[in-house]
């Protein structure tokens, strides 16, 4: 039976990261553009750790469109669940807003992402059905499918050849349960930066009969011509049948969004149970997103400067010996050789002495003597930033390769 056939008749009841990053944060207040620094630990740093793709977490016009709509509403409203008193005739607005951009036929606001994703795979999926997914799926996907009564097939990431031999295996299941098959990738994976198999994966359809979905976290307002997303960077987004994707990456917001066939869609309105049971998301928020979606689609030099920044600091990365694995996204992976101590001497030095704050992962999420640095581009961002990066970037490299950072004692390091 097809995934969305089985819904329309079955009505139900009404990590990832390892990083080391104690200390005392404090972003400055500014007036103009939000910029990529922060207080650490009584130090001005330059981070890459902001999600903030297109620079819009403190713009002017963001800010103003924030202010006018709390006071216009406060926020306590709408007090109550969507399905209950908490929708209004400006969440529908917003919701026919986000489906026209991202060419879907309906659009479900949710209040978190995190939660939300965990709630769609929960209520798409019963006991009959299989779900095939990428091993490399967000710790929000995981904790869905560990709810879930589904059966799991589980492909090494992106290996698009043993993704059609978990579609053997799970169309043979359903033959004898009656369900359906789900597939779930991401558009750009946050950890590594490459993009999802999207095309690839549709393309099993000649011989399989499932359905997609495509979580779109980081690849929404950042991907593609026009910025929908990778289906559009890929030519496939008429082939994904549902997409999600948060308010909390190129929005720099909170919330996040389902689109898809409206029927579907109707059906999660009233079958997820982290938007029926919990209050819907404060109107300033939704009015806020309305003005961040706006400038996404009608602006298009946002997403201009930040491929300016990422371009440069991968390329510049790369021209320095460094090695950024396959990102294909802004996301930007830096891999270096070392263990879980020296990865905590050389992290330290990064941010007290060279003021450069980045996420850092390590074993287990990452192989023994792997030191990952993870950067994501903003465009708040500037060239000199990226200079001011890779110069510091080639010194603690040095250091590390020098054996400097081997010792116990973080003052051998700096």
């Amino acid at each position: 039976m097809d995934l969305f056939e089985k819904l329309k008749t079955n009505r139900g009841p009404l990590g990832q990261f390892s990083s080391i990053a104690h200390g005392y944060f404090a972003f400055p207040k500014l007036e103009g553009e939000l910029k990529p620094r922060m207080k650490f630990r009584g130090k001005e740093v330059l981070t890459w750790s902001l999600n903030n793709y297109l620079g819009l977490g403190n713009h002017p016009e963001v800010r103003k469109a924030d202010t006018e709509a709390t006071k216009d509403w406060g926020l306590a409203y709408p007090m109550g669940s969507r399905m209950m008193s908490g929708n209004s005739n400006t969440i529908e607005e917003f919701e026919s807003q986000l489906s026209d951009f991202v060419q879907k036929e309906d659009t479900f606001i949710l209040n978190y992402g995190y939660q939300g994703i965990m709630s769609v795979v929960d209520a798409l999926l019963d006991r009959k059905d299989v779900v095939v997914y990428d091993s490399e799926s967000h710790a929000c996907i995981l904790d869905g499918l560990r709810m879930s009564l589904a059966k799991r097939y589980v492909f090494p990431h992106n290996n698009i050849e043993n993704c059609e031999k978990q579609l053997e295996r799970a169309t043979k299941y359903v033959e004898n349960t009656g369900g359906a098959i789900l597939v779930i990738t991401e558009g750009v994976f946050g950890m590594l930066g490459d993009q999802g198999k999207l095309k690839e994966i549709v393309e099993l359809r000649k011989k399989y009969n499932f359905r997609m979905l495509v979580d779109d976290a980081h690849g929404f307002g950042t991907m593609g011509e026009t910025g929908i997303g990778t289906g559009e960077a890929q030519g496939v987004q008429d082939e994904i049948d549902i997409y999600f994707s948060t308010f909390a990456k190129s929005m720099a917001s909170i919330g996040a969004f389902v689109s898809g066939p409206e029927d579907v869609i109707n059906y999660l309105r009233y079958n997820m149970r982290s938007q029926i049971y919990a209050k819907t998301l404060p109107m300033p928020l939704v009015v806020g997103n309305m003005k961040r979606l706006e400038m996404l689609r009608t602006m298009p030099e946002l997403k201009d400067n930040l491929w300016k920044v990422v371009r440069a600091l991968q390329d510049g990365l790369r021209e320095n010996g460094f090695n950024i694995g396959e990102t294909d996204s802004p996301v930007t992976p830096v891999f270096l050789s070392g263990g879980n101590n020296e990865a905590g001497n050389l992290i330290i030095d990064l941010r007290e002495n060279y003021f450069i704050f980045c996420s850092v992962v390590i074993y287990p999420v990452v192989p023994k003597d792997v030191i990952m640095l993870r950067l994501i581009p903003t465009a708040a961002h500037t060239l000199e930033d990226v200079n001011q990066t890779i110069e510091a970037f080639k010194a603690v490299s040095d250091k590390l390769k020098n054996g400097v950072y081997a010792n116990n004692e973080i003052s051998a390091a700096i």
